[in-house]
C-alpha cells in the first residue's frame, strides 16, 4: 500500500478540496505539484490550529449574516405590499416590464434597505395587477413580497 501524505490547501483546487481543507494525496503530486505551487503545505499542529481558528472566524460571521438576513426578511415581510407605478397601453397593459432594479429600488424606498437584485425572483409582468416576488437573503432565506403595478 503506498503512503500518503496529508496536506493543508493553501487555495481551492477542483476535485481535491477548499482552502484550508485537510487532504490526503499521494507523496509524488504533493512533492512535485502542491507544494512548490504554493498551493498546499504540510499539515502540523500548528497549522492545523490555525486553520480550526479560521474556520471558527468564518462559521461566526456565516452565523452574523444569516441572523441580519433573519431580521432584513422580518422588516420585509413588515411592509406586505410594494406599489410600482407603469405608464399603460390598451388592455391593462404596461409599457415594457417591471424588472427586479424597479423592484429592489422599491424596495429600498419602502425599507431604507438595500437588497440585491439578482436575489430577487419575480414572474413576467405585463399587465397591471398583482404579483408575488420572491427575495433570496441567505442561502436559506428568502422573503416573498406581493408587488402591485398600478398605472402611473
Amino acid at each position: 500500500m503506498v503512503k500518503r501524505v496529508q496536506l493543508v490547501l493553501n487555495q481551492d483546487i477542483s476535485k481535491l478540496g477548499k482552502s484550508g481543507d485537510l487532504v490526503e494525496v499521494a507523496p509524488g503530486y504533493a512533492r512535485n505539484y502542491l507544494i512548490p505551487q504554493k498551493k498546499a503545505t504540510h499539515a502540523t499542529p500548528g497549522i492545523l490550529k490555525q486553520v480550526e481558528r479560521r474556520r471558527e472566524k468564518e462559521r461566526q460571521l456565516q452565523l452574523e449574516l444569516r441572523q441580519q438576513a433573519e431580521a432584513q426578511k422580518v422588516a420585509l415581510e413588515k411592509v406586505g405590499s410594494l406599489k410600482i407605478a407603469k405608464q399603460v397601453g390598451e388592455n391593462e397593459a404596461i409599457f415594457g416590464t417591471v424588472t427586479t432594479q424597479d423592484i429592489a429600488e422599491a424596495i429600498q424606498a419602502a425599507t431604507g434597505q438595500e437588497v440585491d437584485r439578482r436575489g430577487i425572483t419575480i414572474p413576467d409582468i405585463n399587465h397591471l395587477g398583482t404579483y408575488k416576488a420572491e427575495i433570496k437573503l441567505f442561502s436559506d432565506v428568502a422573503a416573498e413580497i406581493e408587488i402591485e403595478v398600478v398605472p402611473s
